[in-house]
């Protein structure tokens, strides 16, 4: 696959996967495209656990289900996340950003107004919507033929040091390379972020993994080839949209606008191709 065709065509797959096992030549380029990221002092300071014993995933399956309903409960998720949330296409349009949730169940509509409240775990857990979302995160991480998790050595992984903000810079150069490969490959990529969100499920999960004291877990995901027919979560959410060139780009300093040339130049991404479906 072109590698243009990849970036546009790359996003996070909600949905489970197809059930066939991922080839070993293509976790093997995984692995290998991922080493060819960029790193301070070509320090490397990443490490792949590849993840296929189906014990093993039902276990980390168990810790996603848990920590989702236990962050949903105390209200943690919803407050961390809340201002990314999106209810209604023209919000999603107009800022270009979030997460906009185009499907949820007539009888957990309600939630769009509980968000911003302040008692909003206990609110969620009554009307179920804690329930759904664990039974969805855990039935979705179960279902997944690979999960790759990635430590960082604790030597460059330095939160609050200079050393700690090139391994995260590091950390995101090996992540899109994996979901770039992921997208020429015909496969999906998910974070599986919820379990290292809590620290008791996080705690379990480095344990499970066997993690040495003197690497960092940062990074889960679950993995495998698409399956067009999949169905969707019960609660689900599109993240299409971006925000406009414009917008993003300051010239020579900051607030300064692009100049009208640089504006008008043909998109060398999008010129041959449709853009992504909108809200």
């Amino acid at each position: 696959m072109d590698l243009l065709e990849a970036i546009r065509r790359r996003k996070t797959t909600n949905t489970p996967f197809a059930p066939t096992p991922v080839r070993d030549e293509h976790k093997r380029l995984l692995i290998e495209a991922a080493a060819r990221a960029p790193s301070h002092f070509n320090s490397q300071p990443w490490r792949f656990i590849l993840i296929e014993d189906r014990a093993r995933i039902e276990r980390i399956a168990d810790l996603a289900g848990a920590a989702m309903k236990a962050l949903m409960e105390d209200g943690r998720f919803v407050a961390r996340y809340r201002r990314y949330f999106r209810f209604d296409p023209q919000s999603a349009l107009h800022t270009g950003s979030g997460i906009y949730f185009d499907r949820i169940p007539a009888p957990l509509r309600p939630l769009v107004q509980l968000v911003f409240s302040e008692q909003v775990g206990p609110l969620l857990s009554r009307l179920g919507a804690a329930t759904i979302l664990a039974n969805d995160q855990r039935n979705i991480v179960r279902s997944a033929p690979l999960l790759l998790a990635i430590t960082l050595d604790k030597q460059e992984y330095q939160p609050g040091e200079l050393s700690g903000l090139y391994a995260v810079i590091t950390l995101g150069a090996v992540i899109q390379t994996l979901w770039l490969v992921t997208t020429a490959l015909e496969m999906g990529m998910q974070f599986i972020s919820v379990i290292l969100e809590s620290p008791p499920h996080a705690a379990q999960l480095v344990e499970l993994l066997g993690v040495p004291e003197d690497q960092a877990l940062v990074a889960i995901f679950r993995m495998g080839y698409r399956d067009p027919n999949a169905p969707r979560n019960t609660i689900d959410w599109t993240s299409n949209q971006r925000k406009p060139f414009h917008e993003l780009v300051h010239y020579n300093a900051w607030g300064t606008p692009a100049p009208q040339t640089l504006r008008d130049a043909p998109s060398l991404l999008w010129q041959d191709a449709a853009l992504p479906e909108q809200p």
